[in-house]
């Protein structure tokens, strides 16, 4: 006779699925059981537990589903049934976990900075907001602290120059306040950043110097081989770290002793991505001397567990010949927005192309002798194609015939935000046209478009053609300003802008002893006219650049102390 008597189906317990999903896991789980020991430590978040395990959220949450009826979560805050901390404490050692725990690099100096800290996190506070389209993901005020004590007690930093390769996590003013003695050069493409820094390095009396650099397109000539060390947390792709850590290549000033820092992560469910990444590091033949693994810490980039290694690299003597073919390609290098891995190649549309140059050409039909773009955009019959960082470094500006009585039409469709203004100040012709996105921020606003003629006022007369020639686009005409009806203050601003890839004092000096020529008496000598440079407040670093690679708020003052110093004394 058959048993028909039911069968009990008997679920597994939560903990008992805890411990089948860590097992999978092996000598690899002590990542997971650190979750475990935070949750039942008390109420926290996922956003703690990610950052406290620095494993990805989506590997957090994996282990979180384990957890069933065992996981209080209400409004966000998690934590363990207090009925059954007891039995995970003992089924998983949690205890364990904080008895053989070890120290992460700096931590003996981390411990006594709080007051640092704390500093680190209202200058980051009042700082700009991360830009997303710069693959910008703030580290902690603890992270920026531990970078400047860990560089600190592994080198001489007195005396020597920090580069920084982008900077958003304000690693420069950190080190300057560890090490008053260091000197940092901190690049960015970031003009709000770079206003910041500024402002807080001088109030601060800390030795920071900025300069403005898509590194797409170069690196400004004060930065190459100008430092001993380099630091940079570069965009996550392959080509943005190439890219960066090549920037940096050639800013080191010492190619046998000299060392890249890099900050890189990659989800530890992802190791292809990682391996991707430092193939292309290989590329630049340079040595990985350290890995220090989850070094840095984010408020964010949960999809790689909030953290990132820091990577000690060395160059080595084949470095300098991959250098050369590194910034090919380079358009897109980051993984959000325009600029993106994913963001096409703009292409510029035969309807565009043509407005374009009708623009540039104007009511006199100028003859149009350059086509400008980021990358070099091929020409048919006279018109020279040039890329933007033929402009930006002034290599190309030889190649535009006749460039006082023609002009130029320039594709900007995917400018950032800070390519406009350099265009204007980097370019010599009659006329110009130029294309931008129609959300341009420099021109979406009365106030905006006011603040960029009034930067180029003696040289340039702007107009603001929106929505033109369709909807997406924008096009800015620049008619060139007769410097003849200059005052000569004005006059004095203009030739400056006229030599903006020049050495800055030179093209400064010669400014005033031109201008001088308006004014009533004798006009300046060159040595009256460097006196009157050395008595402003503009620094001998900045004298030693060009106007172009100067951040844009910079430029600005530059040009009102050159108007002021035209009369100085006069009065």
């Amino acid at each position: 006779m058959q048993n028909d008597a039911p069968t009990t189906d008997v679920s597994p317990e939560p903990i008992d699925l805890v411990a089948a999903h860590l097992a999978e896991f092996g000598a690899h789980a002590r990542s997971h059981r650190q979750v475990l020991a935070v949750l039942a430590d008390g109420n926290t978040s996922l956003d703690v537990l990610v950052r406290e395990s620095a494993l990805p959220r989506r590997v957090v949450e994996a282990l979180l589903r384990q957890l069933g009826d065992d996981l209080r979560s209400s409004n966000d805050v998690l934590s363990i049934r207090p009925s059954r901390i007891g039995l995970y404490r003992q089924r998983f050692a949690l205890d364990q976990l904080h008895h053989t725990h070890l120290l992460d690099p700096a931590d003996d100096r981390l411990d006594g900075s709080d007051d640092l800290v704390r500093l680190m996190a209202d200058i980051i506070a009042a700082g700009p907001k991360p830009v997303r389209a710069l693959d910008h993901v703030p580290a902690t005020p603890a992270t920026a602290v531990r970078r400047a004590l860990w560089m600190d007690g592994s080198f001489d930093l007195a005396g020597s120059t920090l580069l920084c390769i982008g900077d958003h996590d304000l690693t420069s003013i950190a080190t300057c306040l560890v090490n008053p003695k260091v000197k940092v050069i901190v690049v960015d493409i970031d003009e709000n950043l770079l206003s910041f820094i500024d402002k807080e390095a001088s109030r601060r009396g800390l030795n920071i110097q900025t300069a403005y650099a898509d590194f797409r397109l170069g690196i400004p000539s004060l930065a190459l081989e100008s430092a001993d060390l380099v630091f940079t947390d570069p965009p996550y792709t392959p080509e943005g770290v190439r890219l960066f850590l090549a920037r940096g290549l050639q800013g080191l000033r010492d190619r046998s002793n000299g060392r890249l820092l890099m900050a890189y992560g990659y989800g530890s469910h992802q190791p292809t991505l990682g391996l991707k990444v430092q193939q292309a590091v290989q590329s630049l033949s340079i040595v990985y001397e350290a890995i220090l693994p989850h070094f840095n810490r984010y408020v964010g980039a949960q999809a790689v567990g909030s953290a990132s290694d820091l990577y000690v690299c060395r160059p080595t003597t084949v470095t300098w010949k991959a250098l050369d073919r590194i910034a090919r390609d380079a358009v897109n290098i980051y993984t959000h927005g325009a600029q993106s891995l994913e963001g096409e190649k703009q292409q510029l549309s035969d309807m565009l192309n043509a407005a374009l140059i009708e623009a540039a050409a104007g009511p006199g039909d100028l003859p149009v002798s350059a086509l400008i773009g980021m990358e070099r955009p091929k020409t048919d019959g006279e018109m020279v194609g040039l890329s933007l960082s033929e402009i930006f470094d002034g290599t190309g500006l030889a190649s535009i015939k006749n460039a006082r009585t023609s002009a130029a039409a320039v594709d900007l469709f995917g400018d950032p935000g800070s390519w406009l203004t350099r265009t204007l100040v980097g370019l010599n012709v009659q006329r110009l046209a130029i294309s931008v996105h129609n959300k341009h921020p420099d021109i979406t606003s009365q106030v905006s478009q006011e603040a960029l003629q009034d930067l180029v006022g003696s040289k340039w007369r702007l107009r603001f053609r929106r929505s033109t020639p369709d909807s997406t686009h924008a096009i800015i005409e620049g008619t060139e300003v007769d410097v003849a009806g200059l005052t000569p203050r004005l006059a004095a601003q203009r030739y400056v802008l006229d030599g903006a890839h020049r050495k800055l004092e030179n093209a400064w000096r010669d400014a005033l002893v031109k201008a001088s020529r308006r004014l009533d008496g004798e006009p300046l000598t060159k040595n009256q006219a460097r006196e009157r440079i050395a008595n402003t407040d503009v620094a001998p670093e900045t004298l030693a650049g060009s106007l172009i690679e100067l951040p844009e708020h910079q430029i600005r003052s530059v040009l009102i102390y050159v108007a002021a110093s035209l009369t100085a004394g006069a009065e």
